[in-house]
């Protein structure tokens, strides 16, 4: 039997919290399958899979999509304890990077950023973001295209939520909006959403034009976390960098900075008008 593994399931990614919630989801389908009495083989027979495929789901070396786990609880008669595995098996595969800062803003009551190369990615549409993606260079994988954009689509449920928290305040330089990442139909989607997302009472989108003489973000992208226990933390990423920062002295300049860049940037009512401008020339 011919089957493309990424049918089955995405690679483990390489850090402990991932391998670890693969290994047990293997751990429960080959409890599952003994129980059942099966053999690997016979199960991947009735699962649609060939045996070499079940093999390395049990030992954790893929996490098995959604749909595998329907059918092997269908197949090995689990009552919906595999089935309750895919908000497992959903976290573990997205990239570390996403997770820890998914965990961050889920702690955060004020979240803010500001972007002078793409749009944000908790504002992102998914044609966008893999567009984004997909200019990477070296490229990746088209497994890993799939599973960077999903991570980032996943994260994008706390921005519209019924408790109002985290509040954002999002500042995208004008040069976000007129990049044509994706092509023009892209962009135009793109910008519709900024425009949405812009009413929302927990959000304010401003835009920081080009003409501007004064812009304090020309060191590139940041991002402050203002958390529920009264602490704070920054953000900051630039081409293989991603780094966490908790130097109070470092705070402090970013902070001061995203205050600047915010009192430069058009206000959130003359940011919507800017952007339905530019979508209109889109």
């Amino acid at each position: 039997m011919s089957v493309d593994e990424d049918d089955v399931g995405w690679e483990v990614d390489s850090d402990d919290e991932s391998s670890a919630i693969a290994e047990l989801i293997g751990r429960q389908i080959k409890r599952w399958r003994e129980a059942a009495g099966l053999r690997a083989v016979e199960f991947g027979e009735r699962m649609g899979y060939g045996e070499n495929l079940i093999h390395k789901v049990e030992r954790g070396a893929r996490i098995p999509r959604p749909e595998f786990l329907d059918r092997a609880d269908e197949v090995l008669n689990a009552a919906g304890h595999l089935r309750g595995l895919k908000p497992d098996a959903e976290r573990a595969r997205y990239p570390k990077k996403v997770r820890d800062l998914a965990k961050v803003e889920q702690q955060a009551v004020e979240v803010c950023t500001y972007n002078n190369s793409v749009i944000h990615g908790l504002l992102q549409t998914q044609e966008y973001a893999e567009a984004e993606v997909r200019n990477r260079q070296p490229p990746f994988p088209e497994d890993e295209v799939e599973r960077r954009v999903a991570g980032r689509m996943a994260r994008q449920g706390i921005v519209d939520n019924a408790s109002g928290l985290p509040v954002f305040g999002f500042v995208q330089c004008e040069s976000t909006l007129r990049r044509s990442n994706g092509g023009r139909m892209v962009m135009r989607r793109q910008l519709e959403r900024l425009l949405e997302v812009g009413q929302l009472r927990n959000v304010s989108i401003q835009v920081l034009p080009l003409d501007r003489e004064e812009n304090a973000g020309l060191g590139g992208p940041l991002t402050v976390f203002k958390l529920k226990n009264g602490t704070t933390l920054g953000h900051l990423e630039v081409q293989l960098i991603s780094r966490v920062i908790t130097d109070l002295r470092e705070l402090q300049t970013l902070e001061m900075r995203y205050g600047m860049i915010r009192a430069q940037a058009l206000t959130p009512r003359e940011s919507l008008a800017f952007i339905e401008k530019v979508r209109g020339e889109t």
